[in-house]
């Protein structure tokens, strides 16, 4: 007999095995905010280091910018450094002029100064949104010196400095520690929509939805639309890394569109298979269709996983069998005479759906295509 002790030991172990193993999965399905957190940490930490290395009168400026640079993906650095630093130079001459010219002994002037200073530059802001540091660096430059009772020419050195520092911290630290290209982080976002899509159609070609299902439908919709708009700007962010020569990572621009086909496949399906169709035609197609849902979602699903992982895309033979199944039994109901029965709005939806489902195996062919084109450079990060 098993001795209760070496018992009581097996089931510890295999909690803690479990318990690893959920971790495990945690980290791998965060490890991106993780990363972020680990790179806007060390970024935080040595800008306000070499801030104090360097004597600079304000450290705090440069943590800020170093923190507001580093951004999720390396090409999203880029982007925020260029336009934070254009922006923060822009303002700090801007302020620093009006302050030299405008004379402000009274508090009555330096209003006057201060609206100067925020009133155009704030439109400027709001007509090109990435010149959003703009104001913040005037109105820093406009009353510093009233504060520190430092020279404003002095006031606006300081802070181009300090926010250079804070730029060179924050795109080392996204090179250095840790980097994630926009590339890697659109091929997940447009594994997240796959996965969002699969479940959308298991649901549309399940048969009728009621009212709190059609109301949780509008919610996955919902994500799917702000997925592919989270898959575009990423997919933005690798192009610039791709400007710059920082990747060698393939177009997604056709990927991208082969999701919004997709979207729009799966929601008119959606609209037209929300309804029955007269017996016995619902009875033959019903099995069918549900059949092509789970087996359609299921490849949905795998084509992300491939993405995700950055392999090939799984073979299409199962769901173009399902796909051809229904349109079969379709054929077969219609050459039998069975539509001949249906009202018009039901033999529209009959015909409409047929189409729907050709059109979607066309699309998941082409799904097929860019993910093996997306996925082909097996990158290291």
């Amino acid at each position: 007999m098993d001795n209760p002790a070496n018992g009581i030991l097996r089931r510890a172990v295999n909690r803690l095995e479990i318990h690893w193993r959920w971790q495990r999965s945690r980290v791998r399905r965060y490890r991106i905010e993780l990363a972020l957190a680990l790179r806007t940490t060390v970024a935080a930490v040595l800008a306000f280091s070499l801030a104090i290395a360097l004597d600079l009168p304000l450290p705090l400026w440069a943590v800020l910018t170093a923190l507001i640079v580093t951004q999720m993906s390396v090409g999203r650095s880029l982007k925020t450094s260029a336009d934070y630093l254009v922006g923060t130079i822009g303002g700090t001459i801007y302020g620093a002029a009006l302050v030299l010219l405008i004379p402000h002994r009274t508090e009555l002037a330096l209003l006057l100064v201060l609206a100067l200073a925020v009133a155009p530059l704030t439109l400027l802001a709001a007509l090109k949104r990435n010149l959003n540091a703009v104001p913040v660096a005037s109105i820093i430059v406009v009353l510093m010196p009233a504060i520190t009772h430092v020279g404003p020419v002095d006031s606006a050195i300081d802070r181009v400095l300090e926010v250079m520092l804070g730029v060179v911290v924050g795109l080392g630290v996204a090179f250095l520690i840790l980097p994630a290209g926009g590339h890697r982080l659109a091929r997940q976002e447009a594994a997240r929509t796959l996965d969002l899509l699969a479940q959308a159609l298991r649901r549309v070609l399940a048969g009728p939805l009621d009212s709190s299902e059609i109301e949780s439908l509008r919610d996955v919709y919902d994500r799917i639309d702000q997925s592919i708009a989270d898959f575009t700007a990423s997919a933005a962010e690798g192009e610039r890394e791709r400007s710059a020569r920082l990747s060698v990572e393939p177009d997604t621009q056709p990927l991208r569109r082969t999701l919004l086909r997709l979207r729009h496949d799966v929601v008119t399906i959606g609209r037209i298979a929300n309804g029955d169709l007269p017996e016995p035609v619902h009875s033959r197609l019903a099995p069918r269709l549900a059949a092509t849902g789970r087996i359609g979602g299921a490849y949905l699903r795998a084509c992300g996983v491939a993405l995700a992982a950055a392999q090939p895309p799984p073979s299409e033979s199962d769901l173009d069998k399902a796909v051809v199944a229904s349109l079969g039994e379709a054929a077969s109901i219609r050459h039998e005479g069975l539509t001949r029965t249906l009202t018009d709005e039901a033999a529209g939806r009959f015909f409409a759906l047929t189409f729907a489902l050709e059109e979607m195996r066309r699309t998941c062919g082409d799904l097929a295509h860019d993910v093996t084109i997306t996925a082909a450079p097996l990158d290291k990060d």
